[in-house]
């Protein structure tokens, strides 16, 4: 069901006008075409909607019956797809001045985990603890979305991308793996032209599949398609050059000596901002030569000499003193970031796809920050 309400502005602490706290904790979040609404999940079942002249709460869709993992926002049809830990999904359709959900039967035994339109907006992914990935379509002939499965996962898949042909998908896992298939739809899909993995794709092919030393936790297709890139629990990001083809694909690993990312986004074809653990984004960005590497912070405060202690230190701290001293408490807990928990969200917010010239993350601090670059 989707209730309206008049809610007071939500509660800004931070003078910073591109800081807004929203919740407790935010799990996702999702813009509409123009960013005049924004969706979040605030670590619950329900989603709510801000419009974002005076960030007041407007609407609240309430039909999950547990978290929210998941939004995309379709900036041609205003369509809404959310999916939760109740393995399903609902598409939300703006009708009669309300948001009206249709369940989506995603076939899972265990929770999805993310969800993503293509770009076409007729089919839309939904990654799951079930070690499979649903393609999900409208079927007119039933009235209906209906759910295909790709398969060949070892373990949870984490997060899933679109090439910009809308016909090949990348998924993520905690397997230690990246992959590629084809999510091919006879009678929906035109006949696929040309792609570094081929003109033949039936649904299902396992296209590509690339290697990481530890789970996987987002995967990303460059602007162009002929670019991959993913991080992964080590503190890397792979980059992925198909260009070739994808037999003759050529990588780099490039290592922070940070915690974790959890997040990616391409600004463009020749930058990507990453951010997770650190509580900040990151942009790598291609040199001239084609080789990649970490140019800078996005965050300000985190470029100053006098930085404040990062996660992992006051960490080290806190349990040092606990070992020194007896100290039961945090040491050094409140960091120079905008954002002071784990980043698990990045969505674009200025520019245009393949130029995008801002964007946003959401946190477990329940912040929202809007960044430039």
């Amino acid at each position: 069901m989707a209730s309206s309400s008049a809610a007071p502005a939500a509660n800004q602490d931070d003078l910073d006008p591109n800081v807004k706290r929203l919740a407790q904790t935010i799990t996702c979040h999702a813009w509409n075409a123009d960013r005049s609404l924004v969706a979040i999940c605030p670590n619950s079942n329900s989603i709510e909607i801000y419009e974002t002249v005076d960030w007041e709460l407007k609407y609240s869709l309430v039909e999950h019956d547990q978290v929210v993992t998941g939004l995309d926002w379709a900036p041609n049809t205003n369509r809404l797809v959310s999916c939760g830990q109740d393995r399903n999904a609902y598409v939300w359709r703006w009708e009669n001045e309300q948001w009206k959900p249709t369940l989506v039967i995603l076939r899972l035994n265990r929770a999805a985990t993310f969800v993503k339109w293509s770009p076409n907006e007729e089919k839309f992914a939904v990654s799951s603890g079930a070690k499979v990935v649903s393609i999900c379509y409208f079927e007119k002939d039933n009235d209906w979305w209906v759910s295909k499965h790709l398969k060949k996962h070892d373990s949870t898949v984490t997060r899933v991308d679109w090439h910009h042909g809308s016909i090949l998908v990348a998924t993520s896992s905690t397997d230690s793996k990246v992959r590629v298939f084809s999510s091919f739809i006879r009678g929906l899909d035109k006949k696929p032209g040309e792609t570094p993995f081929g003109s033949r794709l039936p649904f299902g092919e396992q296209l590509g599949e690339y290697l990481s030393s530890t789970w996987v936790h987002s995967v990303r297709f460059a602007p162009s398609g002929n670019q991959l890139a993913y991080c992964s629990h080590d503190s890397s990001v792979t980059f992925i050059d198909v260009s070739q083809g994808a037999e003759n694909f050529s990588y780099q690993i490039v290592r922070s000596n940070g915690l974790p990312y959890v997040d990616l986004q391409w600004a463009n074809e020749n930058a990507i901002v990453a951010a997770g653990h650190n509580c900040f984004p990151q942009l790598f960005e291609r040199r001239a030569d084609g080789t990649w590497e970490l140019t800078r912070n996005v965050d300000e405060q985190k470029t100053e000499k006098r930085a404040a202690v990062g996660a992992a230190s006051a960490a080290r701290q806190m349990f040092q003193s606990k070992v020194d001293k007896g100290e039961d408490k945090s040491v050094g807990t409140i960091l120079k970031t905008k954002h002071q928990a784990l980043i698990n969200f990045i969505q674009p917010y200025a520019g245009q796809p393949g130029n995008y010239t801002g964007f946003t993350t959401t946190a477990l601090d329940g912040k929202l920050c809007i960044w430039s670059l």
